[in-house]
């Protein structure tokens, strides 16, 4: 009975995920949030770029963007009990246009996020901070929502744009985590899995920390 009813739900969601993509208004929300999007990732490798002469080094190892796909812009809005429609999207959802950026250390990503959040057309709305304060299954992140202006035909808008920033070991510890989350059937206890995926969490961010002291030492020649 479960499964049926997950069908049908499935079913709708894609039936109103074709209607939502042919609406005007829909698509041209879209496209705010695809040039929010590129506007930070620009001000990003701009700072990667600056940062790199300073430091004689890239903060950032690489940059991802994304837009959210509509079944899931629909799927978070139903389980929100939100209205599907345009004006809901822009008001209620934070993650419609994300990015992400891998960098070497934890120091990086403090000042990359700052730098960021330092220049005068940018507006923080939002920040989590999941390295200092981890998830409990041991999920490591800085999460930003900023706003930003973009400047269109016949009016200037600011639009939100969700920034996540991640070390290396922090991405490399959250794909896994993710793909054995959603994997179908998962053999095994699961309740054991969590415990060994969190204690890999833990040592993960010990590393990280590590490596940044070693790295430090050897920037100072100590």
């Amino acid at each position: 009975m479960k499964e049926t009813e997950d069908k049908e739900t499935q079913k709708l969601l894609g039936r109103a995920s074709e209607i939502f993509e042919q609406t005007k208004p829909f698509t041209e929300l879209i496209m705010r949030y695809r040039c929010a999007m590129l506007e930070v990732k620009t001000k990003l490798d701009v700072l990667n770029t600056q940062l790199s002469l300073e430091n004689d080094r890239n903060p950032f190892e690489s940059i991802s963007c994304r837009i959210k796909k509509v079944p899931s812009i629909l799927e978070k809005l139903s389980r929100k009990g939100l209205e599907p429609s345009v004006e809901s999207i822009e008001k209620n959802l934070n993650d419609v246009a994300g990015i992400r950026v891998i960098c070497s250390f934890p120091d990086d990503i403090y000042v990359l996020a700052d730098r960021l959040c330092s220049q005068d057309d940018v507006r923080l709305v939002e920040r989590k901070d999941y390295i200092e304060n981890p998830k409990d299954n041991g999920y490591r992140s800085l999460h930003l929502i900023v706003e930003i202006p973009i400047f269109l035909m016949d009016e200037k808008k600011y639009m939100r744009v969700e920034v996540q920033f991640r070390t290396i070991a922090m991405d490399f510890w959250a794909s896994l985590e993710h793909k054995l989350k959603y994997k179908k059937d998962p053999a095994g206890d699961i309740e054991e899995i969590s415990k060994q995926l969190k204690e890999c969490a833990d040592e993960i961010s010990r590393l990280d920390f590590k490596m940044q002291e070693i790295h430090r030492k050897i920037e100072s020649g100590k």
